[in-house]
């Protein structure tokens, strides 16, 4: 790691660290991190060094006094150096070199950043040598037998080189997961694409529109045949909302109603329609969408999570509790829904009673 200067014109100068991994330059900015109270407000695009960060974006014991300030007792963590989907190993060159770099990586936040007084709260989440599917299985066992069931991959695979989940190719992958009760997990941006509308697009637009990576994930895997494949393989798109999953799947079925018209051999490989393959298979994050909450029949409530986003500058710590008060009483949630969205969804899809916590919801002592 090494620090850097960023003239800005009209702000001016300013010192940032940046990590540089294999001749790759990765810039730590404001985006990716929650400035300390003295240092103010930053856009995603400034430098930032480590010292003007909250030490908890970095350190595992103030992690875990941020989130318990936060009223949060578990978190699935996503990898921010290595990109979200690990695609920066992709481009080594020295591919002997980049699969020790995938396996350090793991062994890390297996064992040191989720391990110690961290376990059962930071919840590892691991990545794979993308470039070879029979590699990537076989770390995903590795990673899976020393405790990790998540596992980091892109949103459109073809998007950074690689073939679809449509091909076949990554069959191996999604075999070892499903054996090993591991949830594929997409976070926004593992294309290494965002949503644009031209070149001169406002910030504000491609920030709005960053959910259409995860619309057209969930079309491509409710669409591809591998649901029905792999039974009890299970999937979770990140920090993409919701609200529009309703009219996906109605447009989807739609199209598998009439598929004499689009693609006479859907019904071989999708041999329902696709909305029936998102209970307890497909599950998306939400952390301010009541339009998604509202339309939680058409959804089901067991497939919707909430998540926090820390520690990134648009997290909602540490006024998480507040937020999520405002989103249950918005959408009228009822107890148990509020405990499922809350809490009881994100241990289901991730197995976490392995870590003694319980997917069941709390009994009224009103109950009779």
């Amino acid at each position: 790691m090494v620090a850097f200067i960023e003239c800005n014109g009209e702000d001016g100068c300013r010192w940032g660290d940046q990590w540089v991994v294999n001749g790759d330059v990765w810039p730590l900015t404001g985006g990716y991190v929650r400035a300390k109270p003295e240092v103010g407000r930053l856009t995603s695009d400034v430098p930032v060094t480590y010292d003007e960060i909250e030490d908890g974006c970095y350190q595992q014991g103030a992690r875990l006094v941020a989130m318990d300030q936060n009223h949060t007792e578990a978190s699935l963590c996503f990898p921010t150096v290595p990109r979200f989907a690990g695609q920066r190993f992709l481009t080594t060159p020295d591919k002997d070199l980049a699969l020790l770099e995938v396996q350090a990586f793991n062994d890390w936040i297996i064992e040191e950043w989720c391990g110690g007084a961290a376990v059962g709260r930071l919840i590892p989440q691991t990545i794979m040598p993308l470039w070879d599917p029979e590699l990537a299985a076989v770390e995903v066992q590795r990673c899976a037998d020393l405790g990790s069931h998540a596992v980091a991959f892109s949103e459109c695979p073809p998007h950074i080189g690689l073939p679809s989940i449509h091909s076949g190719h990554w069959d191996p992958v999604f075999d070892v997961c499903q054996n090993t009760d591991t949830v594929i997990n997409m976070h926004i941006g593992t294309s290494s694409r965002v949503p644009t509308t031209g070149p001169d697009m406002p910030p504000a637009v491609g920030a709005a529109l960053t959910f259409k990576n995860s619309v057209n994930a969930a079309a491509d895997w409710l669409c591809s045949g591998v649901l029905e494949r792999y039974p009890k393989l299970r999937i979770a798109l990140s920090e993409g909302q919701v609200g529009w999953l309703p009219f996906l799947l109605e447009r989807l079925d739609s199209v598998w109603d009439r598929y004499d018209q689009y693609q006479l051999n859907f019904h071989e490989k999708v041999p329902r329609r696709p909305s029936s393959y998102v209970a307890d298979r497909l599950y998306a994050c939400v952390f301010d969408d009541l339009v998604g909450l509202a339309n939680r029949e058409r959804i089901g409530i067991k497939q919707i999570m909430f998540e926090v986003d820390y520690p990134h500058a648009d997290s909602t710590w540490p006024r998480t509790m507040e937020v999520a008060d405002a989103l249950v009483k918005g959408a009228n949630l009822t107890e148990d829904e509020t405990f499922r969205f809350l809490r009881g969804n994100a241990i289901t899809c991730y197995g976490l009673e392995r870590y003694g916590l319980s997917a069941d919801a709390p009994v009224s002592p009103d109950a009779a």
